[in-house]
């Protein structure tokens, strides 16, 4: 079970650190930019450097399916390459689906059996039924979209149900009914810690992937007060751009990871 891969990782190597591999490729280094397969050799490099301090790697599939076959040809080589080299480290899609059952089967083949990632970002506004083709793979993870970090969050998330925000709903239906399997985690923004602490009591110890840190302001302190779980894990905080685009990427994973930890013992 993916869960259990995760976790594994998490104790392994005492860090709730998830790099995304966002590899944009008009930002690469003009090093890379000149190799047959940039995007590729940019992530091995990101990979050799942080690996020590990363339970999680999450490529946005954005980047690469802009560069149509040749993009998707060197995500594909980034996950054969982990599978060889790095086996025991979580890997996330990050491609936020969601779309009727027969159209996320083919997703689910498409990310899970080909690209061979371990978990992949969902919408929720379908419902459980359009995504029983992930639900039911308990060999993998479903990350479900509940209060994201963007600005304009919001204007549907905020939305009253029965007085309780969408956000709390779809908090409440994922850990009550969709995760049956114990496969699913949900995204909550670091951008948003009152949001966090509040799911983090809905869900108990269920995962949580916390993107917003770094770049779009949230805070490391706030999110591990208000996310960790019982068993001092239960987090998974992203960071892409800070790491990748940083002078030392090695060593700003290992500065993120230290201070995770600080918070995550204080």
């Amino acid at each position: 079970m993916s869960l259990a891969k995760l976790n594994a990782r998490i104790d392994e190597i005492n860090s709730l650190l998830c790099v995304g591999l966002d590899s944009d490729l008009t930002r690469l280094p003009a090093s890379f930019q000149t190799q047959a397969e940039p995007q590729f050799a940019f992530n091995r490099w990101i990979i050799e450097q942080t690996h020590p301090f990363a339970s999680a790697y999450k490529p946005n599939m954005a980047f690469y399916e802009a560069r149509g076959d040749a993009g998707m040809r060197e995500l594909k080589r980034t996950l054969d390459y982990l599978h060889e080299h790095h086996p025991g480290i979580f890997t996330i899609c990050d491609a936020k689906r969601g779309d009727i059952g027969s159209t996320n089967r083919g997703y689910a083949e498409a990310i899970f059996d080909w690209l061979g990632f371990d978990a992949v970002t969902l919408h929720p506004y379908l419902g459980s039924e359009a995504l029983a083709p992930f639900l039911e793979r308990a060999d993998k993870t479903a990350i479900i979209l509940c209060r994201t970090s963007n600005p304009g969050a919001g204007e549907l998330q905020d939305l009253p149900i029965a007085g309780e925000p969408l956000w709390s709903v779809v908090a409440r239906m994922v850990a009550a009914r969709w995760n049956a399997r114990g496969n699913c985690m949900l995204v909550v923004g670091a951008t948003y810690p009152a949001e966090l602490a509040a799911v983090r009591a809905i869900v108990g110890a269920m995962p949580v992937l916390v993107p917003g840190v770094g770049a779009q302001g949230g805070s490391i302190e706030a999110a591990v007060r208000a996310g960790l779980n019982q068993d001092g894990r239960g987090l998974l905080i992203n960071a892409s751009r800070g790491i990748l685009f940083s002078d030392d990427p090695g060593a700003e994973a290992q500065r993120l990871c230290d201070a995770i930890n600080q918070f995550r013992s204080g």
